[in-house]
Parts: C-alpha cells; sequence; structure tokens
C-alpha cells in the first residue's frame, strides 16, 4: 500500500488491487510539503492544489460507475497493463466516473466462449501484447464488442486483432490473420513491412518511440483529439498491410490516422459504432491525472453512455 492523493482532511491510499482508503491526516496542514521542501532545498511558493483535489474528490466519491473487460494474456502479472489500468482512471476521473476494471484471460474467451465473460460490461479494452497464445479468445472478444455495439478500444496488439476479425467476418477474409501468428495464412492482414521481409535476425527491426501522424478528417480520431496532428509512442514490428487497405476500408473498417511521411495505418475506427477504434500505438503512455489521453476519455465516455 503506498500514499496516493491528498483530499482537504484526509490522505487517500490505493494498494495494488485499486482498492481506495482513507487515513484522516492532512500533510499540507501539518506542513509536510514544507519540512520535504526544505530538506530537498526546494524554494518554491505553495503550489494551487484545487485542480489535484478535484481529480481526488472524483476517484474517491464519483457520480457514476462503468465495467470495463481488459482482455490480455498476462492478466495474472501484477503490473503488466499497469499504465493501462491508471490511464483508464484518469479518464473515469475527467467523468466523474469509477471505472472497476475485470481482469479476463483471452484464454478463458477461447474455452468458455465471449459471452461467459463479457456479458454485463460497458466497455471492452485489448492491450498489447506478442506471441500467438489467447489470440482467437481475443478476435472473438473483438467480434463480440463489434457485433453487440460494446464500445471497444484495442491497443497496438489489440488493433491488429480488431484488423483480423474484421477481416475474416466482414469481408469475407477466410483465415485471416497475422504472419506474426500464422506464416503461410492466405490473408496476411498483417504483415511486417515490405523493407523488412525475409530478415531471420528480427533484433533491433521494431518501430520504437515517438512518430508524428496526421489524422484524416471527419473522422472519430480527428473529434476526440480536435487536431488534424497527433504524435504518439510505439512498440511493435507487424503493421496493417496497406494491400488490404481498399477492401477493408469500403467494408466498414476506416483507417482515420497515417504515420507521416510513410504512410504506415496508425488508427482504424468503425464510424457506425457507438466506440470502436484501434490504436497501433500505445496512447496510455500520454495519459496524465489532469489530463487523460483523449482516446480513453472518448472510449470510457462512450461506456457510460451504454449503461
Amino acid at each position: 500500500m503506498f500514499c496516493n492523493v491528498e483530499k482537504k482532511n484526509v490522505v487517500a491510499f490505493r494498494d495494488v488491487e485499486h482498492t481506495i482508503y482513507e487515513c484522516p491526516i492532512d500533510l499540507r496542514r501539518d506542513k509536510l510539503d514544507r519540512l520535504v521542501a526544505d530538506r530537498l532545498g526546494i524554494e518554491s511558493e505553495s503550489p494551487d492544489l484545487n485542480e489535484w483535489q478535484d481529480f481526488v474528490e472524483h476517484i474517491i466519491n464519483p457520480t457514476h460507475e462503468v465495467k470495463i473487460a481488459v482482455v490480455g494474456k498476462y492478466i495474472e502479472l501484477q503490473d503488466a497493463y499497469k499504465s493501462i489500468y491508471e490511464s483508464l482512471t484518469h479518464a473515469g476521473a475527467a467523468h466523474d466516473t469509477r471505472v472497476v476494471v475485470e481482469r479476463i484471460e483471452a484464454e478463458a474467451i477461447e474455452k468458455n466462449g465471449a459471452a461467459a465473460h463479457l456479458d454485463g460490461m460497458n466497455g471492452i479494452l485489448i492491450p498489447g501484447g506478442f506471441g500467438d497464445r489467447g489470440t482467437e479468445g481475443k478476435i472473438l472478444t473483438a467480434k463480440y464488442a463489434r457485433e453487440n455495439n460494446l464500445p471497444f478500444f484495442g491497443i497496438c496488439l489489440g488493433m491488429q486483432i480488431a484488423t483480423i476479425e474484421f477481416a475474416r467476418n466482414a469481408c469475407g477474409l477466410e483465415n485471416a490473420n497475422s504472419t506474426e501468428f500464422d506464416k503461410d495464412t492466405p490473408h496476411p492482414v498483417i504483415s511486417l513491412q515490405e523493407e523488412q521481409q525475409g530478415i531471420e535476425d528480427m533484433g533491433a527491426t521494431m518501430r520504437l518511440g515517438a512518430s508524428e501522424s496526421k489524422i484524416i478528417p471527419n473522422t472519430v480520431a480527428e473529434k476526440l483529439y480536435q487536431s488534424s496532428n497527433l504524435s504518439e509512442r510505439h512498440r511493435h514490428r507487424y503493421e496493417f498491410n496497406p494491400a488490404y487497405r481498399e477492401q477493408i476500408e469500403s467494408a466498414g473498417l476506416k483507417i482515420s490516422a497515417v504515420s507521416d511521411p510513410e504512410g504506415l495505418v496508425e488508427i482504424v475506427e468503425i464510424s457506425n459504432h457507438p466506440f470502436f477504434i484501434g490504436a497501433q500505438f500505445h496512447p496510455e503512455f500520454q495519459s496524465k491525472p489532469n489530463h487523460p489521453h483523449p482516446i480513453f476519455s472518448g472510449f470510457v465516455a462512450a461506456a457510460l453512455a451504454k449503461k
């Protein structure tokens, strides 16, 4: 357990299970902040904590609550998706909403079906990852969200999963897949970049770090970002295969952002869905308590609207 936030006459503590506890101590009142500043030799005026206290109030005493399913392969690892859980908290606070995260193993969905685990959820998120374990469970998850009009957010691999599912079930591309999982797939809708084809030693071949992108006008992405540009951080190797762009877009999965100048697909979306977005990058790396990432914020807002 660790000290997390201060609110008026209480200090809120949050443990690793995201349970909020309150302790009747006021660290500012007792001038602990000044003691720490003096000890560190920091000269500064007492900060304005109104914005922070407002954030804390929405964390401890929110008006609303939503249930978000996070479907992944590392669910049993406490901190595997830590930045995603925190980003959902940031977005929830912005909407005066407690986000209850339901952690679901992708392999459990393969075994029991999507409805057994996702019924009653207000939104579904598939995070990033590597390797083929649990892949089919994630594909079933994306299909369930798309067909049942549940808000969906796919991050990195989650975006690729959404593309594979759509190619199979909306475009009729039987056995469509990523070459990461099936090198012999007849429809490699996700594959290595052309210049990486044939490389056997894959070390140092990832797309890493920040990348500039252009947002396509009149898209959900443009509405969320309120901009025509974005800069987001990446950590992946496989990409949306441009050979399938026209076919997939004509069926309804629109590309709403591409990297500049490479033209690599960054965001896919379904416009006639309550909220269905896949991002090739990792937006959780740029979310902050007082500035939630716009896609996370839009996702939580859509989940709240589904209640």
